[in-house]
């Protein structure tokens, strides 16, 4: 195991610093392998295996390298990292002896060894400016073969500030050609330069054998600086130089040369870059006001209105509801409940209760919330769909803007499992297209194993009939996890994912933030600073 790099900065949080979830990117490499071949070397390939819950699962596989005892793999592995959990990774090495399935009968298993993410040797690096996709060619390549042309591929190193060479992309083989255009390849900026335009590049290109018994064609160096100079019809091109043949012959110029056609920068967006841009963060709460939650009368109810401590509704209300205000210029969040019946006619029905004439943002929902509960009944069922499908159907007509203005965060917050699962799912598929995260606390002490399905971090959400979400936009946390924690614990768990969400729902479907310049919340607040 020779890298391992943070491949996403941590995303701004809503509020304050969010434990967001780091990506990082492990590649690996092997030495002195034991030879299993007769008349060649092992064709190794590495498989990697995550731990989860005392059960070994494979997490991915690397490519298989023909004939080497000393393979450094291309493929980089993609993976979680949590500070505070012992990561336990095992990594299984095999002979291939088949093209199909690796690991088999068939496929020699050279050995294995197990480790905990932290103990993988790290370069620590600052940042995330995006990827970069490459267009490389060469030309006049020297030839190596006898009966043919060559057949090179390309391999790109970075040098580490410790002197040590990490392999960056490897090239596919062109068959039987000194001119070869090689297909173009993404990278981010982390793997490629560390983010660092001047760090140096080694680029091998060697001549393909089929035992893995390549010949050395000729080298170079470069920058990430350098190859930004393209532009304007112009190219990059470096001579490709063998050490041994500058040295023995006279004449000598190089053993061909490499283009740099082409290069197309993309910047990966964060969410701060979104809000800074203007983007309001619209806030609705749902509660729920069915009769499981007891006589809002009676002190054991989980709607009692204790005058001097909130009901945990009003808690997880307020922890999250806090942060959110900050981030919507207007400060008028939508309240609505379910589950209960309005007079005059005490049919069930979706309640409006939030009243803009109260007290703005989360306290005016707070108000509307402790006079809504004296005039309605209590009563079933906990059906959520509807409540997701209105929000849904609101968010939506965001599209229609085609700039990223607005997004909206729903809490539902549900003393109990939702009684209309399958309408549910349905709904959350539907909504997964939308800028729309949801958030849902569980209140009280049911049993909520069922509700995790809905939380997708166990695998894809996928409604009645099998369609998967388009991305994960749902939050489930119990209340009594937190209840002897402070507020903020809460809002930072439930709200870790959402700045994720909003990038990844601009970014799927290709909308920039707006210019930091152009911020209705810097322009709209005519409050005096204190």
């Amino acid at each position: 195991m020779n890298d391992i790099q943070d491949a996403t900065s941590p995303g701004a949080a809503l509020g304050g610093p969010v434990a967001c979830v780091s990506k990082v990117e492990l590649r690996v490499a092997c030495k002195a392998l034991l030879d299993r071949d007769t008349l060649n070397k092992s064709d190794p390939c590495v498989i990697l295996m995550v731990q989860n819950q005392g059960q070994w699962t494979e997490l991915d596989r690397t490519e298989v390298i023909k004939s080497n005892l000393h393979p450094v793999f291309a493929k980089v592995f993609t993976l979680d990292y949590y500070f505070e959990e012992a990561q336990k990774l095992r990594f299984e090495v095999y002979d291939i002896h088949g093209t199909h399935s690796i690991g088999t009968r068939d496929d020699d298993f050279l050995g294995g060894v197990e480790c905990t993410l932290g103990q993988v040797h790290a370069e620590e690096i600052s940042g995330n400016n995006g990827y970069v996709e490459l267009f490389f060619c060469a030309k006049k390549l020297d030839d190596k073969d006898l009966f043919s042309k060559s057949d090179p591929f390309l391999e790109i190193y970075r040098i580490n500030d410790d002197g040590t060479e990490q392999l960056v992309h490897r090239t596919e083989v062109i068959k039987n050609n000194l001119n070869p255009v090689w297909e173009p390849f993404k990278v981010s900026l982390i793997s490629l330069c560390s983010c660092d335009e001047d760090r140096k590049l080694k680029c091998l290109v060697w001549d393909s054998d089929s035992r893995g018994k390549h010949d050395f064609i000729g080298e170079f160096y470069a920058t990430f600086r350098e190859m930004q100079k393209i532009g304007g019809g112009s190219k990059v091109t470096w001579d490709c130089i063998n050490p041994k043949y500058k040295l023995k012959k006279k004449n000598y110029k190089n053993s061909g040369v490499v283009i740099l056609s082409d290069l197309k920068l993309h910047r990966v967006y964060s969410f701060l870059d979104y809000i800074m841009g203007g983007c309001q963060i619209h806030f609705t709460v749902a509660i729920d006001f069915t009769a499981s939650n007891g006589d809002p009368r009676n002190s054991c109810s989980l709607h009692y209105i204790n005058p001097y401590q909130p009901n945990e509704y009003l808690k997880a209300l307020i922890a999250v509801g806090e942060i959110c205000q900050d981030y919507d210029s207007d400060k008028r969040f939508s309240a609505l409940g379910f589950g209960a019946r309005i007079p005059p006619n005490y049919e069930v029905s979706i309640i409006l209760f939030s009243c803009y004439n109260l007290s703005p943002a989360i306290q005016g929902v707070v108000e509307a919330y402790q006079n809504c509960l004296p005039k309605i009944q209590l009563y079933g069922p906990t059906n959520v769909s509807p409540i997701i499908s209105r929000i849904a159907k609101l968010s939506a007509g965001e599209e229609t803007i085609k700039d990223a203005s607005r997004y909206h965060i729903l809490l539902i917050l549900t003393d109990g499992v939702v009684t209309d699962m399958a309408d549910t799912r349905e709904a959350i598929v539907r909504a997964s297209y939308q800028p729309l995260s949801i958030i849902i606390v569980g209140v009280g002490n049911a049993d909520f194993t069922d509700m995790q399905i809905l939380d997708g971090d166990d695998g894809v959400l996928r409604s009645p009939k099998g369609e998967p979400v388009l991305r994960d936009i749902v939050q489930f946390v119990p209340f009594r996890d937190f209840k002897t924690a402070s507020p903020a614990a809460l809002a930072k768990c439930v709200l870790a994912e959402v700045p994720n969400q909003v990038v990844e729902y601009y970014s799927h479907k290709a909308i920039c933030p707006m210019p930091p310049s152009y911020c209705p919340s810097l322009v709209l607040s005519e409050e005096p600073v204190n």
